[in-house]
């Protein structure tokens, strides 16, 4: 069957339409006045910014579609923050708009920048280099007579991009803070894609944040831009999840290799704020936090490890401040529950209000992670609150809180021959008497209870009416004691079946002075002949 003549006349459109797009792709280098299209790219470029742009060379492209690739591109710093460009990258594609370029006219379609690098600067002021992009773009904007003509080849009606893309890039951000601190982070594998004009800007990314290699992506991303703001002022919302396989090294830069924190992390978090304050919240989760460090005190191995159960925080960020609201997790089959604030500032200064530990064995701290001295076992239940600054914790440790311990037992090495110094001198004592002091060795000494409460101001534990509680005595203990610097100031009260033999420890932890004060024992005895055989036998027990 022959052909129907509308058909062919219809195909022979087509074709005629098809070479004619063909010739017109051809002819598009010749078409584009490249040195004027360089110099609309890069003034449009420089006033939407606010500061000078620069490429090396362009070239020209006709498929897939009509694109010019900028070669060198750099965008300049701003003077107050460095001489180094804020944006640097090999290769930028422009595409062209088919239709407007048959007429003569140049307008911009999507563009894409591939593997740029860009530098976020921070000033120990709080002030951000990515801030005054754009603020000079209504001053810097071309007079009328100065902008290109319109019409004819290579004419300058330039529409801005429908579409902007970044493949493949890398973001240092560099934050100062005050005394010259500075600390520094990496964006990689940022791929982000910007959609839309006018006010109403649409993003999605996904980038990897190192140290730490934690994986970010944003969906649902929306910027709000209003031309009387700046960029960092522009409102933000969108998606936020978080994945990374270990803290460790995101953890370190902000705190020191010292002690090491590990643990997978993952959320999905509601992103707010601005440009250049964002927020974020919602649930993060922290499976297996744990912390290590060398402990001198401990047998091989001496580096100790630390694990918790899952970390749950439901968790807001905002001006640098991380707030938990509650953070949950556990040691063992004990529960831990609190309200933390963190500030990300230098220093990382933490707060834990409503602090709740609930049957949290205490071997698994005093034992096997500190190896401390005075340890104990038992079951720990607290409350009360705690604040620190994470890289000084001993010397900033603060806080009130009433605890009960046990039953248990006193293990530590120096703990029970400190309690058994003590019952020595009183024996010695009361062998003038033929009085009745308790006979403690070096085994672990059994105990029911140790109920008290407490204050600590900036690493100084101050008591007034701790209690150990046994079969055979109870232990009243009031005084002070400095985690940081391990010197005791105690007033220790022994009770038996008979009476009470009271003593005063201080010193430092590890060789404390103990001076017992014999009138609970002593009635009819002179006591010069006593103090004078004490004094003696201290010199052999210290």
């Amino acid at each position: 069957m022959s052909m129907s003549r509308p058909l062919k006349w219809l195909v022979g459109v087509v074709a005629a339409l098809v070479l004619l797009i063909v010739a017109a792709l051809i002819a598009v280098p010749f078409l584009v006045d490249t040195p004027r299209v360089q110099t609309l790219i890069a003034s449009n470029a420089s006033a939407a910014l606010g500061r000078p742009v620069k490429f090396r060379s362009m070239s020209i492209s006709i498929l897939p579609l009509p694109a010019v690739a900028l070669h060198g591109l750099e965008i300049a710093e701003d003077p107050q923050f460095g001489t180094e460009p804020f944006l640097r990258l090999d290769t930028g594609k422009v595409r062209l708009r088919l239709l407007p370029l048959l007429s003569g006219r140049v307008e911009l379609g999507d563009i894409t920048l591939i593997k740029p690098i860009i530098t976020v600067i921070q000033s120990a002021d709080g002030r951000m280099n990515i801030s005054t992009l754009g603020a000079g773009s209504r001053s810097s904007e071309p007079k009328t007579s100065e902008r290109a003509p319109r019409g004819g080849a290579g004419g300058a009606g330039a529409a801005l991009a429908s579409k902007v893309s970044i493949d493949n890039g890398t973001v240092t951000y560099v934050s100062h803070a005050k005394g010259g601190a500075t600390s520094q982070y990496r964006i990689e594998d940022l791929d982000l894609t910007l959609t839309g004009g006018g006010p109403q800007l649409g993003f999605k990314s996904g980038f990897n944040v190192k140290p730490g290699n934690l994986a970010v992506k944003v969906s649902d991303g929306q910027v709000a831009l209003n031309s009387g703001k700046t960029l960092t002022e522009a409102p933000l919302r969108g998606v936020v999840t978080i994945d990374g396989k270990d803290i460790h090294d995101l953890v370190k830069t902000a705190m020191g290799p010292t002690p090491a924190f590990g643990g997978a992390l993952k959320g999905k978090l509601t992103l707010a704020g601005t440009v250049g304050a964002p927020a974020v919240s919602g649930d993060i989760e922290v499976d297996k936090p744990s912390v290590t460090q060398t402990q001198p005190a401990c047998h091989d191995p001496k580096e100790r490890t630390l694990t918790l159960g899952t970390l749950t925080l439901n968790a807001g960020y905002r001006d640098q401040l991380l707030s938990a609201r509650p953070l949950t997790t556990s040691l063992a089959n004990g529960t831990i529950t609190g309200q933390l604030s963190l500030s990300l500032a230098p220093g990382m200064h933490a707060q834990i209000s409503d602090l709740g530990i609930k049957a949290a064995p205490l071997e698994k701290v005093l034992v096997d992670y500190l190896c401390e001295g005075y340890a104990i076992t038992g079951p720990l239940d607290l409350t009360g609150g705690v604040s620190f600054s994470a890289q000084d914790l001993w010397h900033t440790l603060s806080g009130p809180g009433t605890l009960k311990i046990g039953p248990g037992k006193v293990v530590g090495q120096q703990a029970l021959a400190l309690l058994s110094n003590i019952v020595r001198i009183g024996g010695a004592v009361s062998a003038l008497l033929n009085a009745d002091v308790p006979n403690l060795g070096q085994s672990p000494l059994d105990y029911e209870s140790i109920t008290g409460t407490y204050q600590i101001t900036n690493g100084v534990m101050t008591t007034r009416d701790l209690l150990y509680t046994s079969r055979p005595m109870k232990i009243a203990v009031a005084g002070s004691y400095g985690f940081a610097t391990r010197n005791m100031d105690l007033d220790v009260t022994i009770s038996h079946g008979r009476g009470d033999l009271k003593a005063k420890v201080t010193g430092n932890a590890s060789s404390p002075s103990i001076r017992v004060n014999p009138s609970t024992i002593l009635r009819d005895v002179d006591r010069g002949k006593v103090q004078e055989g004490l004094g003696e036998l201290l010199k052999k027990i210290k």
